[in-house]
């Protein structure tokens, strides 16, 4: 079974999420998608926001309810330690051994891959998807430096022309805080969740 991986922080989860999810899913020939928020990732606090993992992990699981094809993993936020991603992958690959894992990366995740903990142990534990989640990056340069990783690490990493969905997680926070409407970014489940919980809001 093809299983594509999305990691991240999801604080919160929003449309872009879903809609490279989808995108990727049909343009690879995908199984199924896990959404795998962070639980302690080693360059991202999401707890500085306010957002406990508890509050996280509801959203993903109201954003994708209906969608039997996408699936909630909470591995790493079930970890007490810090989260690397060759160690998930490769605990992945040991469990689920009929499983073919894809991890979806953003053009950002890309350049910085080699800053990793043992980034050629990842490259090896699956493939990698690699698309655009802004136009920070052009395909000529993300095209550079999937050869360059292909050619240094001997592993196979693919392009996805998914569209582009030009707000993030941190700018949503912004809007919420500034009350500004955010019901057209994120699932209706969502926008309810984090007004009612009055998530990202000065006290």
């Amino acid at each position: 079974m093809k299983t594509g991986i999305m990691g991240g922080t999801f604080n919160p989860i929003h449309n872009g999420h879903l809609i490279l999810a989808g995108h990727v899913m049909e343009e690879f020939g995908l199984d199924q998608i896990w959404f795998m928020p962070n639980g302690n990732p080693p360059h991202k606090h999401p707890e500085e926001t306010g957002t406990g993992i508890r509050e996280r992990l509801d959203m993903v699981s109201l954003a994708i309810s209906g969608k039997p094809l996408f699936t909630l993993q909470p591995y790493e936020v079930e970890k007490k330690n810090v989260s690397y991603s060759y160690e998930t992958m490769e605990h992945f690959k040991m469990v689920f051994p009929d499983r073919e894992f894809y991890y979806i990366v953003g053009a950002d995740s890309l350049f910085q891959m080699e800053t990793w903990r043992y980034p050629d142990r990842f490259l090896h534990s699956c493939s990698i998807i690699a698309a655009k989640r802004d136009l920070s990056k052009t395909d000529a340069a993300m095209e550079e430096q999937i050869c360059r990783l292909e050619e240094k690490y001997g592993t196979t990493i693919l392009f996805s022309h998914s569209p582009v969905f030009e707000v993030s997680s941190s700018e949503i926070r912004e809007m919420v805080k500034a009350g500004k409407d955010i019901s057209h970014l994120v699932p209706t489940a969502v926008a309810s969740y984090i007004y009612n919980h009055h998530l990202y809001r000065e006290e």
